[in-house]
């Protein structure tokens, strides 16, 4: 069954440009058992390792979308640092108190990838060929210089900072990758392609949801190897599966149609706990 909820994971991952990942932790509560320690556990290593072998594979591959280094890994550290955090802050709370907190952030989700699939189809199909040819708006907070690097001024650091560290505790806490906020943020920061920011946000979730799941390795008991194992092998195999086959889907309908899904699964979800 872990396999099977694993290779869904990765599929689901696969298929969707911001959001894919907060489906594990349901998926691993209803179908595999778990309770919100372990299933925020896990699906934070399955999803690190997803998208670790995504990152790699964008990398290697021809005309893929380039990673966003500076930001990239300024994002990326400062949510390794408070990924703990939120892990630690999640042992302190109540089963309930974290279901019905995942379930209502699972939801917040849920509309937002449904009105950016509604106001922003051309967002949703995620172009694979990207370039820093746009011209950065005066509103965004990290402009873009003539070679098309980012421009690390005080306000763009403390952006992506705060950014980073939102990204971090949210991950610890409910066992999610991020995605959700990181493509938003960095289309939102700078003048940037979405295939731009779906690419790098595959990296900065790899390394938060790392930070994450060691942080679940040291602060609990139970270590559960084989569940991680299985997990991590189906959402690898899930995430073949669905970068193979996203460019035959039409992204507009399946945005939708996850947004739906990932709204009856959070409610059931909370129902199955209150």
């Amino acid at each position: 069954m872990l396999l099977l909820i694993g290779l869904l994971i990765g599929l689901i991952l696969g298929l969707t440009g911001a959001g894919g990942s907060v489906f594990a932790v349901p998926l691993l509560l209803l179908l595999g058992g778990m309770s919100m320690v372990d299933a925020t556990g896990i699906s934070l290593g399955a999803v690190a390792v997803s998208t670790l072998y995504a990152s790699l594979r964008n990398s290697l591959a021809r005309n893929q979308a380039p990673i966003l280094w500076q930001p990239g890994l300024i994002l990326a550290i400062s949510g390794a640092l408070s990924a703990p955090a939120g892990k630690w802050l999640g042992l302190q709370l109540s089963e309930l108190w974290l279901i019905s907190g995942f379930s209502l952030l699972a939801a917040i989700i849920a509309l937002r990838m449904w009105i950016n699939a509604q106001k922003n189809p051309q967002a949703a199909l995620v172009v694979r060929a990207g370039n820093f040819a746009n011209t950065p708006s005066p509103d965004h907070l990290c402009n873009l210089n003539p070679t098309g690097q980012f421009e690390l001024r005080p306000r763009c650091v403390s952006g992506l900072l705060i950014g980073g560290l939102v990204v971090g505790v949210l991950s610890g806490l409910f066992g999610v990758g991020g995605g959700f906020l990181i493509v938003p943020l960095l289309l939102a920061l700078s003048a940037v392609s979405m295939a731009q920011a779906v690419s790098t946000s595959l990296l900065i979730i790899a390394l938060i949801s790392s930070s994450g799941f060691i942080s679940h390795l040291a602060m609990s008991e139970a270590q559960h190897w084989g569940w991680l194992i299985m997990a991590a092998a189906g959402g690898v195999v899930g995430m073949m599966l669905g970068q193979a086959v996203s460019h035959k889907i039409a992204n507009v309908l399946l945005q939708k149609l996850f947004a739906v899904s990932l709204l009856v699964v959070a409610l059931i979800t909370l129902a199955r706990y209150l």
